[in-house]
């Protein structure tokens, strides 16, 4: 496998602007700015870097990777379109208190680094989210876009550097 990307959507393939400004699209299940999936198509195609899903997106998923909602399956539509797919996605790590209060940034280093544990093949990986991950190991790896505009070329450029 070797190079891995963890990825979270929301605030990085979607942003505060981008979603006030489609309402209609978050209202039919759309959710997914297309401009920054061709940004991470950019960054997966210079890195070859498999996609590992950690985001909540996840659970929206079954055990085969395959869409169980309709935001799900646009998701995986539009990354078909730059010939990108979901390899994985990370164990779920979440306490009942965790899920209630909704702070995922408590777990979400843990389950990265659960997942690369399991995974003795990986040489290089970088994780793009738009929260603090609580964790200085993971926090080396990770290229923190800023919620209001989400993934930008310069996020790119930062996470090709973290793999290669």
């Amino acid at each position: 496998m070797s190079n891995v990307l963890f990825l979270d959507i929301d605030g990085v393939l979607n942003s505060n602007f981008w979603n006030e400004s489609h309402q209609t699209e978050i209202s039919d299940g759309t959710l997914i700015d297309e401009e920054k999936i061709k940004q991470l198509a950019r960054l997966v195609k210079e890195t070859d870097a498999k996609i590992i899903l950690h985001s909540g997106w996840r659970f929206w998923f079954d055990a085969e990777l395959k869409p169980l909602c309709t935001e799900a399956k646009k998701l995986v539509e539009l990354l078909a379109k730059e010939n990108l797919c979901i390899s994985g996605v990370t164990p779920d790590l979440t306490t009942e208190e965790i899920r209630k209060t909704k702070k995922f940034s408590l777990v979400k280093a843990d389950e990265i680094l659960s997942w690369i544990g399991l995974h003795n093949d990986v040489t290089a990986w970088v994780v793009l989210d738009d929260l603090d991950l609580h964790n200085d190991q993971v926090r080396q790896h990770q290229v923190k876009t800023d919620p209001t505009t989400g993934l930008t070329l310069e996020d790119v450029e930062q996470a090709v550097k973290i793999l290669t």
